[in-house]
C-alpha cells in the first residue's frame, strides 16, 4: 500500500550529527542532542538518552529498543535503564523539542521546557499545522527523528543492528503504529495504548480537536493517520492497552492492530494510563525476548466465537497455561465508561500439546466479552473482543 506521505529510507541511514548536552546527566546513561530536519528554514536538534547494558565479554552484542514518550510526556533516562537492566541498549528521544527537566516530570500536564533548536509544537497541536508545508508538521519530524534514532542505535558498540525493536506509549504508541509501516528495519513494535482511527473514535474527537477545523482534521486524516501506513508491516507486534483507556478506545485500538498480519494483544481490565504503568507490563518484555533472545513465546490466540451464550475460544501455548478470566461488559455507549466483569479460573482443557481450549456460559445482558490467558510465567494475552 502506498502510504500518504513517503519518506527515503537511505536518507536516514548515515548518523546525524551530534551535539553535547551538558546541562544534562544522569546516571548509566549518555545524553545528547542529534540533528533533525529544518523548521520553517532553521535548523533543529533532538534530545536523546541512551544507555547499553553492562557486559561480562568483550565483543559481546545486544538487541536494542527505541523507547517514545506520550503526551506531556519527554525523554525518560528512568525508562532507558529499565531496558539496560534487561540486557538491552536503548535510546528515549523528545519529540517535541523540550529539555528533560530534572528530575524528570513523568505525569501529564507538566509544561517542558522548549529549546532554542526546537521543531514544532506536538501531539494535539498538529491539529492546527495542516496550513504548513507537510516538511513543518509534527508528524514529519517526529517520523524523521524516529528514523535516526533507529539509525543511532544500529551503529551503537555492542548493539546487533538486526535486533532492535520499538515502543512507545500513548500518543507515542500513535506514532509507534506510523512508524511500523515505514521504517522495516524493526524487529518487533509495541504500541502502548495508542493506535490509528483517531477521526473515527477518540478523545480528541469527542473534545471536537480543540475546534480545529473541519477541513484540517480531514486533511490530517489523510496525511497522518497510521491506518494509511500500518498494513505495510509484516514484523510481529504487541498491543497492550486497558478496557477503559480515556484516549483510545477499544474499537479503534482493534481496528488498528487488526490492520497487521502478525499480532499479539494484552488487554488489562480497567488498565491505568501513564508512562509507568505504560511501560511496566511484563508481557512487553517477554515479547521481545522471545523475539530477540530465542526465549519461550507469548501464547497465541487461534481463534473465537460466542454460540448459544457461550464463548469458545483457543489459545497456542509452548509455556503451560494456568488460568483463564472471562472478561464482560453488559454496557453500550462510549468504551470509556463502560463497566467490565471477569469471571475467573474458568477451566482450560488442554488438548494436542500446546492447543488450549476455553469454553465458559456467559450472564445474560452482555454486549461484548473477551479471554485473558496467564501462561507460568504470569504474563497474560488477549482474544479479540466480540460484540453480542
Amino acid at each position: 500500500m502506498k502510504t500518504p506521505v513517503i519518506f527515503d529510507l537511505e536518507k536516514y541511514k548515515k548518523n546525524p550529527k551530534i551535539f553535547p548536552a551538558k546541562q544534562n546527566i544522569r546516571p548509566g546513561v549518555k545524553s545528547f542532542y542529534f540533528q533533525n530536519e529544518p523548521y520553517k528554514g532553521k535548523e533543529t536538534r533532538v534530545f536523546a538518552w541512551l544507555g547499553i547494558p553492562f557486559f561480562k565479554k568483550k565483543g559481546t552484542s545486544c538487541p536494542a529498543m527505541v523507547l517514545l514518550h506520550g503526551g506531556g510526556g519527554t525523554a525518560c533516562d528512568e525508562w532507558v535503564r529499565l531496558w539496560n537492566g534487561r540486557g538491552y541498549a536503548a535510546i528515549a528521544i523528545d519529540l517535541c523539542g523540550h529539555i528533560p527537566e530534572m528530575p524528570i516530570p513523568i505525569m501529564r500536564n507538566v509544561l517542558h521546557k522548549r529549546h532554542k533548536y526546537s521543531g514544532p509544537e506536538g501531539w494535539d497541536a498538529s491539529f492546527f499545522q495542516m496550513n504548513n508545508k507537510i516538511q513543518d508538521h509534527w508528524q514529519y519530524h517526529a517520523i524523521t527523528a524516529v528514523l535516526r534514532a533507529h539509525t543511532i542505535l544500529a551503529n551503537t558498540k555492542n548493539v546487533d543492528a538486526n535486533k532492535i525493536g520499538i515502543t512507545g506509549i500513548s500518543w507515542g504508541g500513535y506514532l509507534t503504529s506510523l512508524i511500523m509501516g515505514i521504517d522495516s528495519r524493526y524487529g518487533a513494535a509495541i504500541p502502548v495504548y495508542g493506535c490509528g482511527f483517531i477521526t473515527e473514535n477518540s478523545i480528541w474527537k469527542t473534545d471536537n480537536y480543540g475546534n480545529a477545523s473541519k477541513k484540517d482534521i480531514g486533511k490530517w486524516d489523510n496525511l497522518w493517520d497510521p491506518k494509511y501506513y500500518i498494513s505495510n508491516t509484516n514484523m510481529p507486534t504487541l498491543w497492550v492497552t486497558g478496557t477503559n483507556d480515556f484516549a483510545y478506545p477499544m474499537d479503534s485500538f482493534k481496528k488498528t492492530y487488526m490492520l497487521t498480519n502478525n499480532y499479539t494483544i494484552s488487554i488489562g481490565v480497567e488498565m491505568k494510563h501513564s508512562h509507568p504503568d505504560g511501560w511496566n507490563p511484563n508481557e512487553i518484555h517477554h515479547f521481545t525476548d522471545s523475539i530477540f533472545k530465542n526465549e519461550a513465546p507469548l501464547p497465541k490466540y487461534i481463534k473465537s466465537n460466542i454460540k448459544n451464550n457461550i464463548i469458545y475460544t483457543i489459545f497456542e501455548s509452548i509455556r503451560p497455561l494456568m488460568k483463564a478470566d472471562i472478561c464482560f461488559t453488559r454496557a453500550l455507549g462510549m468504551w470509556q465508561d463502560r463497566k467490565w466483569n471477569i469471571i475467573p479460573e474458568t477451566k482450560i482443557i488442554n488438548k494436542e500439546n500446546i492447543l488450549y481450549y476455553i469454553s465458559c456460559k456467559l450472564p445474560v445482558g452482555i454486549t461484548s466479552a473477551f479471554v485473558n490467558v496467564y501462561d507460568d510465567r504470569g504474563v497474560f494475552v488477549s482474544s479479540p473482543y466480540i460484540e453480542i
